[in-house]
């Protein structure tokens, strides 16, 4: 299904706006780039005029004889797929993993808690929908996650009565499986993102699967979230756009979203914007969805044609919660959250991103421990492979099992994992044997490894 009729008016406008102004454009980041010497790539900031274009230039998060030596490193692999590369600087990570970002979706979960005891089929897919893109205000930071450590894994409790377990269950292609629960929900997804390295771009095309169970009817919804592109990445301030489809599907009912975010386009134009509709199964709009990604998101009745129905209002079903100011590394405060020991459940598992060595020395400030410790757990990784094929062994994942199914995806096909509900009995056993216990979980060494006679 394509976007809605007056957003595709909407769209060609713009687009027509862009076209139009192409030509200034294309001769701007030519002269740009022909006075730094590097032709093809790309500097824009969003947020200004044609005059910040040349200071946009000098701006990022790298000196300049940075940017000249990390260019020369990583022209080889323009066009090139770098989801698993290790040889990436510490200095443009974030002190978070992939793992712990997937988690990040449970910020604003009481949407989905509204879906569920939503008695109308509509609304329930207005609130379900809005979950779905709350998650891109924080998906807008420009800092890289670390790549979970095979085996690696991440737990989350106390949020909303919610647990959150994620695994890393294949290093090669890098494939990550999560299962979240609370009384009203189910969230399953299973995870491989492929890139495609532009030069100063990077585009994130999301092969997964995303299924939430609405436990109360056991409703199934179905998200196709849309690709996104991270601009800037060495010369000019970065930043991030997802422009595209997404699209969320009752697979009990066949109602349907459709959201299209907006392309920015120059100086700004359309940053931000979603706009939609909610479809009962026929393919007749039923309920109209817009606003901002960045901010909230509103909804309104409408008839077949997408007209709001006389009578009613713009109504706001999502807001974005106050973000810290001057974050370093642009975090909301549940991110923070996610990071804090306040949030793992008392004997948490070894192998959790929290306890990494090097997302720990990065949160404290210090590079160049975070650099060594990264380098140390890649080569720990490329031992336990080398002492795998030796043996003829296979790496199993602990908390999920790889099923037969294959799903296509609009980015490739994807081998889906489920959750195998081990995790729920080994909490169980663990509350039930500690009573008073005191439980020191920071001092735990950090521990996914399947073979433990291999040292660093």
């Amino acid at each position: 299904m394509g976007s809605p009729e007056k957003n595709q008016s909407k769209g060609g406008f713009f687009a027509a706006m862009t076209s139009g102004l192409s030509i200034f454009g294309n001769a701007m980041h030519r002269s740009v780039n022909g006075f730094l010497g590097y032709e093809g790539v790309e500097v824009i900031n969003p947020e200004g005029g044609k005059e910040d274009a040349e200071e946009e230039a000098h701006k990022g998060r790298f000196r300049q004889e940075e940017r000249d030596s990390y260019w020369k490193m990583m022209q080889k692999y323009i066009g090139s797929d770098v989801t698993s590369m290790v040889t990436l600087p510490v200095l443009i990570f974030e002190p978070m993993t992939m793992l712990q970002k997937m988690a990040e979706l449970m910020e604003y979960a009481h949407l989905l808690d509204l879906a569920d005891t939503c008695e109308d089929p509509y609304m329930r897919m207005v609130y379900a929908s809005s979950w779905a893109v709350s998650v891109y205000f924080a998906y807008q930071r420009t800092w890289k996650p670390f790549n979970p450590i095979l085996g690696e894994t991440y737990e989350m409790v106390n949020h909303d009565g919610i647990t959150f377990l994620s695994e890393q269950v294949s290093h090669h292609p890098p494939m990550s499986a999560g299962h979240a629960e609370n009384e009203h929900f189910t969230y399953d997804v299973t995870s491989k993102l492929r890139t495609k390295f532009l030069g100063n771009s990077l585009d994130v095309y999301p092969v997964g699967r995303t299924r939430v169970t609405l436990k109360r009817d056991g409703v199934v919804l179905d998200l196709v979230p849309p690709p996104t592109k991270v601009n800037n990445l060495i010369f000019g301030r970065t930043w991030v756009d997802s422009p595209g489809e997404m699209i969320m599907t009752n697979m009990t009912t066949g109602d349907k979203v459709v959201l299209y975010f907006q392309p920015c386009g120059w100086f700004g134009a359309n940053r931000y914007e979603v706009d939609g509709y909610v479809y009962n199964a026929e393919e007749e709009p039923q309920i109209l969805m817009t606003g901002k990604w960045s901010e909230s998101i509103s909804y309104q009745p409408c008839d077949r044609e997408g007209e709001p129905l006389t009578g009613t209002e713009l109504k706001e079903v999502w807001h974005v919660a106050e973000a810290p100011p001057n974050d370093k590394f642009q975090f909301t405060h549940f991110a923070h959250k996610l990071n804090s020991f306040d949030t793992a459940p008392k004997k948490l598992l070894p192998s959790d991103s929290r306890l990494r060595p090097d997302r720990w020395a990065l949160e404290k400030g210090d590079l160049s421990k975070a650099g060594a410790a990264k380098s140390s757990l890649e080569e720990r990784q490329r031992a336990e492979k080398r002492a795998r094929e030796a043996k003829g062994d296979h790496f199993t994942p602990k908390w999920f099992d790889q099923t037969d199914d294959i799903t296509s995806t609009p980015w490739g096909d994807l081998e889906i994992y489920s959750y195998n509900g081990k995790y729920t009995e080994h909490r169980n056993a663990i509350q039930s044997s500690m009573a008073a216990e005191v439980d020191d979980v920071e001092s735990t060494e950090f521990n996914p490894w399947q073979y433990a006679e291999l040292s660093d």
